[in-house]
């Protein structure tokens, strides 16, 4: 089916519908003579004759009562899902893929989704989890979740979580006779507890700002235990087999019931925290509209 031919199949319906052009006009918003023209270019491309014409009346020709009897159904199933689609503006409905690093879901995510189900229930949310950089166009994603310093500049991004701060934390089993060390130099007489991304890519470095002259720098500590998964690093961790560098989020609980030890703190000074990220503003659904809002608000409650 030619598919340009539908504005004036429905131009058609109408003017048979009214029984004349100026009424069928006036509805489509058009000039009668526009209208005229549309349905003769429609009668030659088909080229069959749809309407009686005459000075006083319009009327449907018998081939114009077959085609309007075929058309109808379909026009008014397009009807229909215009006031769908009129309807999902008016409220949040519809599926959402975000695309996620592991640890924003965990923290900032994963703890709302009850809550985000209950206030709208009509959409339905999708989690991609990928530790990598996240590419939300080539993913087929609505959003992306990632550390600002990872969102591409031609994002629209906004703040999800609160400033982040890698810290160094270690068991008091493992600090056990031995001095925590007081500089990231100390470190050469620790083990630690490294993390390598993917499988074969070289162990992170360790992050550092000099409290004093703001230089940025890496360190590389003597690795006793090696890893690609942020819960087997923190079990590592907890159970004494060197220090840690990790985000504070991820540590926070068990530094408060002592099983770690945090050190090094003005060495680790906070930097942007994470971000929602999504292509534009500009006509957003009301379903995108609804969860950046929704973490927004919890992201205030977390200052």
């Amino acid at each position: 089916m030619d598919r340009t031919l539908l504005p004036a199949l429905a131009a058609f319906a109408e003017v048979a519908r009214e029984g004349g052009f100026t009424a069928a006009a006036r509805r489509l918003n058009v000039s009668p003579s526009a209208l005229s023209q549309t349905l003769r270019a429609l009668e030659e491309r088909l080229a069959v004759r749809l309407l009686n014409r005459s000075t006083r009346s319009v009327s449907a020709t018998e081939e114009g009562r077959r085609l309007l009897a075929r058309i109808e159904p379909a026009l008014a199933d397009i009807a229909q899902a215009m006031v769908g689609l009129d309807d999902d503006r008016k409220q949040p409905t519809g599926e959402i893929r975000i695309s996620t690093s592991r640890l924003a879901a965990r923290y900032f995510i994963e703890p709302y989704l009850g809550e985000f189900r209950r206030r709208y229930p009509k959409v339905r949310l999708e989690l991609v989890i990928d530790d990598g950089l996240g590419d939300i166009i080539r993913e087929g994603c609505d959003a992306g979740v990632r550390l600002r310093e990872a969102v591409p500049d031609s994002m629209i991004a906004v703040p999800i979580s609160p400033p982040m701060r890698l810290v160094v934390v270690g068991s008091p089993a493992y600090l056990a006779g031995r001095p925590a060390p007081r500089t990231p130099a100390d470190l050469e007489a620790h083990d630690r507890v490294a993390f390598r991304p993917g499988v074969q890519g070289p162990m992170l470095k360790w992050e550092f700002t000099d409290p004093d002259t703001g230089r940025e720098f890496t360190a590389e500590p003597p690795a006793a235990f090696v890893t690609n998964a942020d819960e087997t690093m923190l079990s590592a961790g907890l159970q004494g087999l060197g220090l840690v560098q990790h985000m504070d989020c991820m540590v926070r609980e068990h530094v408060a019931a002592g099983a770690l030890i945090r050190m090094l703190d003005d060495w680790c000074p906070p930097f942007d925290g994470f971000d929602l990220y999504l292509p534009s503003r500009e006509q957003m659904a009301p379903k995108l509209r609804a969860l950046v809002d929704f973490l927004v608000e919890k992201r205030r409650a977390l200052d």
